[in-house]
């Protein structure tokens, strides 16, 4: 007696249709395009997703950077500042933060600027090499 798949392949393309629902034309109600496009779309939701915390990081940088250009402080040195005072803070709470809670963010730049301020002393009163 020959096997059949009727019962699987139905539940198969049941599931594929019920996932291209809201798809425009042949792309919901044909079984090729249908399976073509999910799988583009697929391609799509995976590349897009790492764009988007490229776009984010992107947003956040940009956000710093004004903040701290208006408190007087490039965003380089900013970020440097950040390293030397050992602050772990991540660009996207520090955004928020001089959003959100611009206090905060106030006592954060003082503190950088005032590791900064050790730092060029530092480098100001070692020797210079002669060549």
């Amino acid at each position: 007696m020959r096997a059949t798949k009727g019962a699987a392949r139905n539940k198969a393309k049941k599931r594929l249709f019920k996932k291209v629902e809201g798809f425009v034309g042949g792309r919901r109600k044909l079984l090729k395009s249908a399976k073509e496009t999910l799988l583009r779309a697929g391609m799509f939701a995976f590349r897009d997703r790492r764009a988007k915390k490229r776009d984010f990081r992107r947003l956040f940088i940009t956000r710093l950077s004004a903040a701290s250009e208006m408190r007087g402080i490039r965003y380089s040195r900013f970020i440097y500042g950040l390293r030397l005072a050992r602050i772990g803070l991540d660009r996207k709470s520090l955004s928020d933060m001089a959003i959100y809670d611009a206090e905060t963010f106030d006592v954060i730049v003082d503190k950088v600027r005032a590791e900064l301020d050790k730092a060029d002393a530092a480098l100001a009163a070692r020797p210079k090499k002669t060549a």
